[in-house]
């Protein structure tokens, strides 16, 4: 089980790309049209990490194909050696993280994930383009045929989500502290990882993670709802702005709010872990360094 309660502050940038198509809209990007703001799912955060678990060589029960729960069990159990659906998922690191229901003949049970994602939202306002192309292949040596397709893209998203570690629900899965740290791994590398036509320009900026000190239940919560994107000189920027950005070199992200709300809580605060990307301007981290002194590290990752 975990050893203690941890939140998760993730984001990653998207440039002329798709973060999270509708399958039952065109595949039109998750869409905010009263916020003007692009989403991802938390089952499209999931998957990026799975996808990285798959990657890492470990165990996974949902590996992306489509198949039957009892044709899953069956090579399951004949790759872990196990018996029981139990024991099957209690060897699947998703299973253990994200939680399961199982229900296959007389063998029925429901774990609920000790991890859990909000759905990610971009942190500026942002619009969707509509295109259209072309595409051509012979079909004789002296005639083409052409095809037409239609596809959406965003110009420039700062996506942010938010995670919650729960020590209570991981004694039932049986997650480990181990888990949780390859699953941090798996958030980062697997969104630069996401090399396809729609996801080439997903890359991950900032990751943080707060430890909790061992018997505290509480925590700050909704951190990614505590961020503001500023300009250079730390004023917000109009609307008209956050639609004209293009690059990390727009604007910054003020972090000064977690840094109040930490204040609140850094005695209960066992350490914060923090992946960054430098080309992400980030004001009030030195507040956040000398707030936290020995109880933060951070990692310049690119």
């Amino acid at each position: 089980m975990f050893e203690s309660r941890r939140e998760i502050l993730f984001a990653y940038s998207v440039k002329d790309g798709n973060p999270n198509g509708d399958p039952l809209n065109a595949n039109h990007p998750r869409y905010d049209e009263e916020t003007q703001q692009v989403m991802s799912s938390d089952v499209r955060i999931k998957r990026t990490i799975r996808d990285q678990f798959i990657h890492d060589g470990e165990d996974v029960f949902i590996d992306g194909e489509a198949k039957t729960l009892d044709k899953r069990f069956s090579e399951l159990k004949k790759k872990l050696n196990v018996q029981t659906g139990k024991d099957a998922m209690g060897k699947c690191i998703d299973s253990r993280l994200f939680g399961v229901t199982f229900a296959l003949d007389k063998e029925s049970f429901s774990w609920t994930g000790p991890v859990q994602f909000k759905w990610a939202r971009s942190l500026n306002k942002a619009k969707v383009d509509f295109i259209q192309g072309t595409g051509g292949f012979a079909t004789t040596d002296t005639s083409e045929q052409r095809t037409f397709r239609n596809e959406y893209k965003v110009p420039f998203a700062l996506m942010i989500t938010y995670g919650i570690a729960n020590q209570n629900s991981s004694k039932i899965s049986s997650a480990t502290d181990e888990d949780l740290s390859k699953m941090i791994n798996a958030l980062w590398n697997g969104t630069n990882n996401l090399i396809t036509r729609s996801k080439t320009e997903h890359r991950s900026r900032f990751l943080m993670e707060i430890e909790y000190k061992p018997n505290f239940e509480g925590h700050i919560g909704a951190l990614d709802e505590k961020l503001s994107i500023v300009n250079k000189d730390g004023n917000r920027l109009s609307e008209d702005e956050e639609l004209a950005l293009r690059s990390l070199k727009d604007f910054a992200v003020d972090i000064s709010e977690i840094v109040q709300n930490m204040e609140k809580v850094k005695d209960k605060v066992k350490q914060v872990k923090i992946f960054w990307d430098p080309e992400l301007n980030l004001k009030w981290l030195d507040d956040l360094k000398q707030l936290l002194g020995d109880k933060l590290t951070i990692e310049k990752k690119r």
